[in-house]
């Protein structure tokens, strides 16, 4: 007689699972309410959770906020991934770098928004620094690793350290994102071609 076996997921599996579903529901309020607005009961209203089942699985606000905006950022460093594996020339690399930009910024601008919400917050909140340093750090490793791609399309060496790469990077989307959320028409445009006048010069110049 056949028989069939099915994997059985361990409790720390399931108890994983429920938290990543958790945090999936709340980042849509917490990315329109923002870090100070919103409170674990006001999320669970939101969600199809209930308030005694999203506060067992998460201690605090902190906690959810915390897991929810790792869980998201670990989702989005990938997407990059994407644009460094499958670029086979260098002006390829910032064409399809600044489109996946603008297209996170387009479809995910709240996200974003709550993420540099939690940083500002993290300067008077020291419960929130270590997540948020870990969060930058993955980050920073994204736009170095496009950064280095680039300079090997290119064939030029980087010419800036990976912490300034990630800044001049970092504050074009915090820009762009201001502009988008406040109604500049031509925020994303600009970020694209920002991003095509300011990474050869990551780079060291050319031989002549």
């Amino acid at each position: 007689m056949a028989t069939t076996t099915r994997a059985r997921r361990s409790p720390a599996d399931k108890h994983d699972e429920r938290r990543t579903q958790l945090a999936e529901s709340a980042l849509t309020t917490l990315g329109e309410r923002g870090y100070a607005r919103t409170t674990l009961r006001e999320i669970a209203i939101n969600s199809q959770f209930s308030h005694g089942v999203v506060h067992y699985y998460f201690q605090d606000k902190l906690a959810l906020i915390v897991y929810c905006v790792r869980h998201y950022k670990a989702t989005c460093v990938t997407r990059y991934d994407e644009v460094v594996a499958t670029s086979t020339t260098a002006e390829g690399l910032l064409g399809a770098f600044s489109a996946k930009l603008v297209e996170t910024l387009r479809d995910e601008a709240p996200m974003h928004r709550l993420w540099y919400d939690l940083r500002s917050q993290s300067m008077f909140e020291e419960s929130l620094r270590e997540a948020v340093s870990m969060i930058d750090a993955t980050l920073e490793d994204m736009v170095w690793r496009v950064v280095e791609r680039y300079s090997e399309l290119a064939g030029r060496p980087t010419a800036v350290p990976r912490a300034a790469a990630y800044g001049i990077v970092d504050g074009l989307f915090q820009q762009a994102l201001l502009g988008h959320l406040g109604g500049d028409e031509t925020a994303l445009d600009t970020i694209v071609e920002q991003v095509h006048g300011l990474m050869p010069l990551m780079l060291a110049p050319a031989p002549a």
